[in-house]
């Protein structure tokens, strides 16, 4: 289990969270509309870079395009929250993933991503983004059977992927408690 009580989790941005604010988060990404945030410091480094891409394409004015944040929470553990964790990225993972990027897929799979106030896995990044748009393309085969997802597992060489987590409600955002916020410095993909 990712989720133990005192692990340090990592947001990475164009700005400093401090308030986390669910109404400004995306749709459309791998778990549903939520606050992303990774256990992996160096994963949500390389995240920053493109965030800032995005907020710039977004029209967000931004000062400074080689100035990011990662922001740090902690964990503190709430009984009351209803999480889900993904224990490789597998063929369950994949139909979440799909399903929460192209939400007309896989209508026929009883899969209820909603009921959860957090959900945990493995990262879907630049190196997989081909392999799942090729997946929710049909290019493996129909989207959700076995040729498909068995052909997209395998391509995603799970075992290299980094973890996100997905904190999808008012009530699961009451278990960070902010840390602090790091100014980090974009050259070339190095920190300064």
């Amino acid at each position: 289990m990712i989720l133990t009580p005192g692990v340090l989790l990592y947001h990475a941005s164009y700005t400093a969270v401090e308030n986390i604010d669910l109404s400004l988060c995306a749709d459309g990404k791998d778990f549903g509309k939520g606050f992303y945030v990774t256990t992996d410091y160096n994963q949500a480094y390389k995240f920053v870079k493109t965030s800032i891409l995005k907020a710039v394409k977004n029209g967000i004015k931004i000062e400074n395009k080689t100035v990011g944040y990662i922001s740090i929470y902690e964990f503190k553990q709430n009984q009351d929250l209803s999480i889900f964790e993904f224990a490789e990225a597998d063929k369950q993972w994949l139909h979440c993933v799909a399903k929460h990027r192209k939400n007309t897929l896989l209508d026929n799979f009883s899969y209820n991503w909603n009921v959860y106030d957090i959900i945990v896995g493995k990262i879907a990044n630049d190196t997989t983004n081909q392999v799942l748009t090729a997946y929710i393309n049909g290019l493996y085969g129909e989207v959700g059977s076995d040729l498909a997802d068995e052909t997209a597992v395998r391509l995603l060489l799970p075992n290299k992927l980094a973890n996100q987590l997905c904190f999808k409600s008012a009530k699961s955002l009451t278990s960070l408690v902010f840390k602090e916020s790091r100014e980090v410095w974009i050259n070339e993909g190095k920190q300064i």
